[in-house]
């Protein structure tokens, strides 16, 4: 499982396309009656970046450095990491509630709003998290332990009804959709990317 971590480059354009998507089974009987079936708890995020301008040559190094980065992963056969804009951290989040036996917790980050919240798994952290149990910081190594999948392992069980939250940073990990990239020339030493297309997820889904 690759732990690159995809470039952050100046040319990006402002408007970063987030798509979640489920995949879903429908049945339909002559009668126009349906039967569903969800085959993910939860989705993958399609993401659609364009970049506007990539320097290379004498300009500078961007052009070299995602294009280095697209073959070193091999197009779609490799994952990697990526910082999804605004929703990448979490402060004091809850990731579960104390029963006084269960010891290992899930890390997981919560969206939505206006009683509409949705929360999935945080399997790839940037950096080590901060942990909680009712408000009282936790030392990691002492207190609790994190494995590389985000779940905590408390030396101790939390107490009866004790709640637990964290903060960090995470990314989600991810590939790309397609096994090649249209990079344009459009000024000397300036090139151009209209469209890069990966899917991922907060947790180890691709």
């Amino acid at each position: 499982m690759s732990q690159n971590v995809f470039p952050s480059l100046p040319g990006l354009a402002w408007n970063v396309v987030i798509s979640p998507t489920f995949a879903t089974a429908i049945k339909r009987a002559v009668s126009m009656k349906e039967l569903r079936t969800s085959y993910s708890a939860y989705p993958l995020w399609k993401i659609s970046l364009a970049f506007e301008f990539l320097k290379g040559g004498n300009r500078g190094a961007d052009l070299q450095t995602l294009i280095g980065f697209f073959l070193l992963v091999k197009g779609q056969w490799d994952n990697f990491l990526y910082t999804v804009p605004l929703d990448n951290s979490v402060t004091l989040m809850s990731f579960g509630q104390g029963n006084g036996s269960t010891t290992a917790f899930q890390l997981t980050r919560t969206l939505g709003a206006g009683g509409f919240t949705f929360a999935e798994p945080v399997q790839n952290l940037n950096g080590n998290p901060s942990v909680y149990v009712n408000g009282v910081l936790k030392t990691l190594g002492t207190d609790f332990t994190v494995s590389s999948a985000g779940l905590i392992t408390f030396t101790v069980a939390p107490a009866m009804s004790a709640s637990l939250t964290w903060s960090g940073s995470y990314y989600y990990r991810c590939r790309f959709l397609q096994d090649a990239s249209d990079f344009n020339n459009f000024m000397q030493d300036l090139w151009d990317l209209k469209k890069l297309e990966f899917i991922g997820a907060p947790g180890n889904k691709v």
